[in-house]
């Protein structure tokens, strides 16, 4: 039991190092320009200056500038039952950990016994009736248990420590989830936006289309066009009515989808109604060094402390093959009378010391080690994995950024062509100076250059929450909620 005590402490299997950082100074293959390109006088048409190194905002939708939007941010993030689903998962493998700390100290139980006995005096030649010895009686049995196993090759510590891991992890998939439901909802509203600016425009073709058509019927009866060209805008208004309904459709399933985020039915979500003409476009963008990524990603640091997790269930399972010391006492009294219970001669104590060793199992303690160290491997592979997936995240997001501003000027030079070619057709064609098909392409290319526009304008905003995203969300500079994921938690939590 000395030598037992002086190895109290000591912990078999590896001990858990952080890897390394990737060596990459850039995200992207070729190097990025310092910032976008822009669209004069357009809506988003701003560029976009990428600052190196720059640090990311807690609560970075609010670069956005709307009120509206961030309401509808700070109500996901209290109200969402996926991230108090999360939280409370946070919460057990906390208590998890809670209760493995308590193998280090001793075990102390308490119990009292009472045992009702009938003997048969028959076999002694006795009968009931005799002096001094009754029939039946009762034993009381009162005693104080300890026990303690020594932690003499660091089960116990391992085990903690691979509990502690675990909280960990769970700590950040509380992180990741908090960073992309903020992420998801501002998405989902910069969908709906741009939804409903398609159907405006398309409302207005609609509006346009129709005077068309009247213009055409004048044109049938006085000659100047058949009855194919008021059969075809007839039809060319019927085929942009109808591109109203999906869109439609699409933004009612939007906006369900930002009830669900909210933590609500659709009938009672109240969701504001957010434009674009609301928004925004953040002009400057953070860009964490490649060597920070790691740190900042939740997703990243999950797969670390899950590797952490699998490093320390190697020293539980070489230590469960080793010989395991514990020391057992207890005190009590057993009186055939309860009033007695603490009287003298009754007493008893009991000191057991154990050694188990595991001598044979079938190769089963052999198999579990060998099954950790594989866990292990495999938690290994799983954190270069998540890594690679968050640098080419973040390279797919700042390529798609400066893009965006080049697509957003082509549609906008498109936009504006279209709508002159289409001003053009349309005066000529009530002049009789072309035929109706030239109206007919004018108008089919007008449509594709408006929803195209709206469409690239959206694209700027949603690919800029997607490089917050990517870059972790800047949950450690938090302020709207706690920094800490124990803090989150009791936020979070009712």
């Amino acid at each position: 039991m000395v030598l037992a005590s002086c190895l109290a402490g000591c912990a078999v299997g590896p001990d858990f190092k952080r890897p390394l950082p990737p060596a990459a100074s850039r995200y992207t293959e070729a190097p990025l320009p310092d910032r976008t390109g822009s669209a004069d006088g357009q809506r988003a048409g701003n560029a976009q200056v990428f600052t190196k190194g720059a640090d990311i905002p807690g609560a970075w939708w609010q670069l956005f500038r709307s009120p509206q939007l961030t309401a509808l941010v700070a109500q996901s993030l209290r109200h969402n039952p996926s991230l108090a689903s999360a939280a409370f998962a946070l919460r057990a493998a906390q208590e998890n950990t809670l209760a493995q700390k308590g193998g280090w100290l001793p075990q102390l139980s308490a119990q009292f016994n009472r045992t009702r006995t009938e003997e048969g005096l028959g076999e002694a030649g006795l009968t009931r009736g005799f002096v001094g010895l009754p029939a039946t009686f009762s034993i009381y049995d009162a005693q104080v248990n300890v026990s303690y196993t020594f932690d003499v090759w660091g089960q116990n510590t391992r085990s903690v420590e691979a509990d502690r891991a675990a909280a960990e992890a769970q700590a950040f998939t509380l992180e990741g989830a908090v960073n992309m439901m903020a992420a998801n909802t501002i998405t989902a509203a910069i969908t709906a936006a741009s939804l409903i600016e398609q159907i405006k425009a398309e409302q207005a073709l609609i509006g346009a289309e129709r005077q068309l058509l009247k213009t055409v019927h004048s044109q049938f009866e006085l000659g100047g066009a058949t009855g194919t060209d008021v059969a075809t805008q007839e039809a060319q208004l019927g085929n942009t009515e109808a591109l109203v309904v999906p869109l439609q459709i699409q933004l009612g399933q939007t906006r369900d989808q930002l009830a669900a985020y909210v933590g609500r039915v659709p009938a009672e979500a109240a969701i504001p109604t957010i434009t674009l003409d609301q928004l925004t476009l953040p002009g400057d963008l953070p860009v964490s060094l490649p060597s920070r990524l790691v740190d900042q990603r939740p997703d990243i640091r999950n797969a670390e402390a899950q590797l952490h997790e699998a490093t320390a269930n190697i020293g539980v399972a070489v230590a469960n093959r080793l010989p395991q010391f514990t020391l057992q006492g207890s005190i009590g009294s057993q009186p055939a009378q309860i009033g007695n219970l603490f009287g003298q001669g009754n007493g008893e104590l009991n000191l057991l010391t154990q050694a188990l060793v595991p001598v044979f199992q079938g190769g089963t303690l052999l198999h579990k080690q060998r099954q950790a160290v594989a866990a292990a491997q495999q938690a290994a592979e799983t954190y270069r994995n998540a890594v690679i997936t968050a640098f080419q995240n973040v390279a797919d997001v700042l390529t798609a950024l400066s893009g965006d501003a080049q697509a957003l000027q082509a549609n906008l030079l498109a936009e504006r062509a279209a709508a002159r070619g289409l001003s053009l057709a349309q005066m000529q064609y009530g002049a009789g100076g072309v035929a109706y098909l030239t109206v007919l392409t004018a108008q089919t290319q007008y449509q594709n250059a408006v929803i195209g526009l709206i469409k690239a304008e959206a694209a700027r905003y949603t690919d800029t929450v997607a490089l917050f995203a990517a870059l972790g969300g800047g949950w450690w500079n938090r302020n709207d909620l706690p920094k800490s994921p124990e803090n989150l938690l009791r936020s979070i939590l009712p």
